[in-house]
């Protein structure tokens, strides 16, 4: 923090600030260490946090807004300490025959899944564009949240408290409706087996392409196995969309479009989700936005969001 920035900042409100900054940190570190054990990414986050927070009024007002986000991968992160599967009956052979009696396409004289399907199918071409479309899963969500915050303050509030409302809707259907993913059946059967760790499945062949880690980086870290059921990967890029268009991004919308057909296509192409856990995922999206819609013309909703706008 600059001598220019102390000096503008009152001393009570200084104080003030760097008291609850402090907590607020040393109190996530200790709840992360007590749930889930201490990991680097977490004194990254807070030195990340609180260096943005001091540098500039710009800086912190930027943090500031983007906390909301930080609050989706904080829970997320904690759902290791609670996994779904001690709360009620994973879903393993249900699942898959439902997922074959509705959308089983016939070859060769049987009954397969889309995901058998596709591993009977496997093309350099769609393992390249598969990986890239889930790469964007997060990264686009999160760019378009900069752009609003930047060019519309209150539609990027409108669009982050969306993405974590649609959120905690999954993560209601996680603990609701614990599932395994295509991938674990093809692997170990319908033996349920809690200690399974995540697995890239077909997204190692883009891993194995371009002899990358990306993705077995990302599965390692994965808070449970067993939260195939809604996809969230299938919801982001539908809010995206969903507030491009409202936001009327023009030709921009095209792409977001493209994004979204794609992560959909690769959930199930790669063997990470079910055409059901697709639907499920859509069905979040889509009851996040009607939730959001209600709370939106509360009038305390919406002098809390002013609020936030006018930090």
């Amino acid at each position: 923090m600059s001598s220019s920035s102390i000096a503008k900042e009152p001393y009570p409100l200084l104080l003030k600030n760097i008291l609850i900054t402090t907590a607020v940190s040393v109190g996530y570190l200790l709840l992360s260490y007590i749930l889930i054990g201490y990991k680097t990414e977490q004194l990254f986050l807070v030195l990340l946090f609180n260096a943005l927070y001091y540098i500039s009024k710009g800086t912190r007002r930027f943090i500031i807004g983007f906390s909301i986000f930080i609050i989706f991968w904080i829970l997320f992160d904690y759902m290791k300490a609670f996994p779904n599967y001690r709360y009620n009956t994973v879903h393993i052979k249900s699942i898959y025959d439902a997922e074959k009696a509705l959308f089983g396409i016939m070859q060769g004289g049987a009954v397969l899944t889309p995901n058998e399907y596709w591993l009977t199918h496997q093309s350099t071409f769609l393992d390249i564009f598969s990986g890239f479309a889930y790469l964007c899963w997060m990264p686009v969500p999160l760019f378009f949240a900069c752009y609003l915050f930047y060019t519309n303050r209150r539609q990027f509030y409108y669009f982050a408290l969306t993405f974590l409302l649609v959120n905690l809707v999954g993560f209601v259907g996680y603990y609701s409706y614990p599932a395994a993913p295509p991938w674990y059946i093809q692997l170990h059967g319908f033996d349920f087996n809690a200690a399974t760790p995540g697995n890239t499945a077909g997204l190692d062949r883009f891993d194995q392409y371009f002899h990358t880690t990306i993705f077995k980086g990302l599965y390692t870290k994965s808070s449970n196995v067993f939260a195939a059921m809604p996809s969230l990967h299938a919801a982001y890029p539908s809010i995206v969309l969903y507030y491009g268009i409202k936001n009327r991004m023009g030709y921009i919308n095209l792409l977001f479009a493209l994004v979204v057909g794609g992560i959909w296509f690769a959930a199930v192409y790669s063997s990470h989700h079910y055409v059901l856990d697709v639907m499920a995922g859509i069905c979040c999206a889509i009851i996040g936005f009607v939730i959001f819609h209600f709370l939106k013309s509360a009038a305390w909703f919406d002098r809390f969001i002013s609020r936030l706008v006018s930090l």
